[in-house]
């Protein structure tokens, strides 16, 4: 029997993380959100720049859960989620999933610890700071 592992991100290494997103955003101009989730889905740490507008907030969230949930970024997840993919519509389950960029697993040691998830730029802008933030 394989044993779950309890490691997680702490609060610390999470607002180092995105404070690093939010520096990144600021070099291009851009107002984002930024949302850490431990390896559960379950929200550890959440910041919105003063002048993200609302919509990125729930995005965000939900960006950094498909990515802790699956175990593999939203980018990736988006792959297999399209029409004739193997798991096409999957992102209605769990309370809405992102299928798109902005989502990054946190991997500790080979393991999923946590996921951030960026909103508030252009996909591949919140996908270009989410992996900087997190492989910084």
């Amino acid at each position: 029997m394989k044993t779950v592992s309890r490691n997680t991100i702490s609060l610390e290494a999470s607002n180092q993380i995105i404070d690093k997103a939010i520096a990144e955003a600021e070099k291009g101009n851009f107002s984002i959100v930024a949302t850490i989730v431990n390896q559960d889905g379950t929200l550890v740490a959440f910041k919105k720049m003063d002048h993200a507008v609302i919509g990125p907030v729930d995005v965000s969230i939900k960006k950094a859960r498909t990515a802790a949930l699956f175990g593999f970024n939203s980018i990736d997840f988006g792959k297999m989620a399209q029409p004739g993919a193997p798991i096409y519509s999957i992102e209605n389950t769990n309370g809405g999933m992102i299928s798109f960029g902005g989502g990054v697993t946190i991997i500790q040691h080979g393991e999923v610890i946590g996921a951030l998830g960026v909103a508030g730029a252009s996909v591949d802008d919140d996908e270009r700071i989410a992996q900087i933030a997190v492989n910084a």
